[in-house]
């Protein structure tokens, strides 16, 4: 295939020459081949990127002064630009992360739009001053004001989603924005960065910088940073939170998960399977806030195991780019050598391997794993205690509701997780005692309108919802005197 190779960044309204000559190779995790390049970030760069965003909000007439309107008005050309790439912003992400095409055209290709005209609405719609009385006879104006430059850093597994939890919220709050996207995933971003120009945005507004961790580190301390929003690994959020407390400079931390998807004793299992798919054998396995650990009734503990593996061994493996994939390769030799050695350890510490467990035949090339399916292992097991992130399920017994409960809730993470159930309200009553910053009932899903984020070891602040917003902006007290 032709490959995709890009010589420039995305810097100030335009594309800049690099100022070194390192270079940042893309290979397929299905053929495994290259496709595609682009520039790795030098100091140097950064500083531009950092230079121009500081401009683009400290103009007299900049990005930050603008109306809300004004901004929502820019912001749908960049909607419509972005989905008028949105078939190849699929297929890229697809080549690069294996994440199946179908899957991609919900998330990377559509959601992006969603995010922009959403967050783009609520501050057209957001009451512009809050005037309150004041208890010394005064009156306290309360104003929300753009937080300023923000350094975003994205990871590779969902990696345009991801962008827009942050880029949304904070373009249309008046911030201004200096990218660093995975190296994994750069072609998609280079895409997004050409659709930022064909919608005009103004120059500095967006800056789009690859390159390692190294550089990553760097524009976490540049002194011109004012907040931090992070998605990753949470060994990276704890050292990206230690310096910004040094700094004192807010930052949202997105970090990993362990989630409990509870099976309550009266779960409809058929009814279930399709759903269940989604909340833990999504995306090959590479989402943070995936259920990989299953909690099912002892009495009814054989059915349950019988269940996933079944759908597990349904689940077809190949190719991304063919739509009836369910399952492709994990993004890398590395990630898949990590999910290998996580297979072993289950193996090695007890846990009875029903289904799955190796590479899966007839795919010469790649980095496939198959669907894994765990049981008769407990939550003390290292397979139910850390974050594998691939296709791999732990199935655990409980006995009642609050066994069930202590197990889901003995985690340092607290990320996502569900409760299944056939009586709605008695899986809420239970979902409301688990102590994790998301969960659904009979599913899981991020929606728009809700905060997302984690509580524990998955990270701190909140992305998405009117939360998402607020988390880009300051308050801003003027005390004005009694009347007279």
């Amino acid at each position: 295939m032709t490959t995709i190779d890009y010589r420039e960044f995305y810097i100030d309204g335009g594309w800049q020459t690099p100022v070194g000559s390192d270079v940042i190779d893309v290979h397929s995790p299905t053929t495994e081949s290259s496709i595609g390049s682009v520039p790795s970030a030098s100091t140097a760069d950064i500083d531009r990127a950092v230079a121009a965003a500081r401009s683009a909000f400290d103009a007299p007439d900049g990005w930050a002064t603008l109306h809300p309107r004004q901004r929502a008005e820019i912001l749908e050309r960049f909607a419509t630009e972005l989905e008028a790439r949105a078939a190849e912003t699929s297929r890229r992400v697809t080549i690069q992360n294996g994440m199946p095409i179908w899957l991609a055209e919900q998330f990377e290709g559509g959601f992006p739009a969603v995010l922009l005209r959403y967050f783009s609405q609520m501050m057209v719609e957001s009451p512009e001053v809050d005037e309150r009385p004041g208890m010394l006879g005064g009156t306290a104006r309360v104003t929300r004001q753009p937080i300023g430059v923000v350094a975003a850093i994205v990871p590779w597994n969902v990696p345009q989603a991801i962008t827009f939890l942050k880029l949304a919220p904070a373009l249309a709050a008046g911030c201004t924005v200096v990218l660093k996207p995975a190296e994994e995933t750069v072609l998609d971003a280079f895409l997004m960065a050409e659709a930022a120009v064909a919608a005009g945005l103004p120059s500095g507004v967006l800056n789009v910088i690859p390159g390692g961790r190294e550089i990553g580190a760097y524009l976490v301390g540049h002194p011109d940073v004012d907040k931090v929003s992070f998605t990753g690994s949470t060994a990276a959020g704890r050292s990206i939170a230690e310096t910004c407390g040094r700094l004192l400079r807010p930052v949202t931390l997105e970090l990993g998960g362990k989630s409990a998807a509870i099976l309550l004793d009266d779960v409809d299992l058929d009814a279930s399977m399709e759903s269940l798919f989604g909340a833990t054998f999504l995306n090959n396995g590479q989402i943070c806030w995936l259920n990989t650990r299953v909690l099912a009734p002892r009495s009814r503990y054989g059915e349950v195991v019988d269940a996933l593996t079944g759908l597990a061994e349904s689940l077809k493996v190949g190719d991304p780019l063919d739509p009836e994939t369910k399952v492709g390769p994990l993004v890398s030799a590395r990630q898949r050598e990590r999910v290998e050695g996580y297979i072993a350890k289950g193996k090695s510490e007890g846990a009875r391997l029903t289904t799955g467990g190796g590479r899966p035949t007839g795919l010469d090339s790649g980095y496939f794993v198959q669907p894994t399916v765990f049981a008769d292992l407990d939550n003390t097991a290292t397979i139910a205690r850390e974050e594998i992130f691939g296709p791999v399920l732990s199935v655990i017994p409980f006995g009642d509701e609050a066994e069930a409960l202590a197990i889901a809730n003995d985690s340092e993470y607290g990320l996502g997780g569900s409760v299944w159930s056939s009586d709605l309200e008695r899986a809420a009553a239970v979902a409301g005692r688990v102590k994790s910053g998301t969960v659904g009932v009979n599913h899981y899903s991020n929606d728009p309108v809700a905060p997302f984020g984690g509580i524990k070891n998955s990270g701190m602040g909140r992305e998405l919802g009117p939360e998402g917003l607020h988390a880009f902006q300051h308050l801003h007290t003027v005390y004005l005197p009694p009347a007279g």
